[in-house]
């Protein structure tokens, strides 16, 4: 049962990553250091999308898994923040 809870939340957390663009949420003031990584993951994901405009979406998808990873990494730095928030809570 527990192989099944588990295989049921990576594919519920995959879903969430397909389609998730990366976006700029974290407090600048907070967290300087992390927000400029947010910034230029947002940045990078758009010229991946450029790109990938630009040759036609014929990358074998590897452009496309860039992008998927670079959401993966914005959700990672988003819960960096939040995690130094609740320990300055304390």
């Amino acid at each position: 049962m527990k192989k099944v809870t588990t295989l049921c939340s990576v594919f519920v957390f995959c879903i969430l990553m397909i389609g998730q663009e990366p976006v700029q949420d974290i407090d600048k003031a907070r967290h300087p250091n992390l927000a400029e990584a947010q910034r230029l993951v947002v940045e990078a994901n758009h010229y991946i999308a450029e790109a990938q405009k630009d040759n036609r979406y014929d990358m074998k998808g590897h452009a496309e898994k860039a992008r998927q990873l670079l959401a993966q990494v914005n959700l990672e730095l988003k819960a960096a923040a939040q995690a130094a928030n609740e320990a300055m809570r304390k």
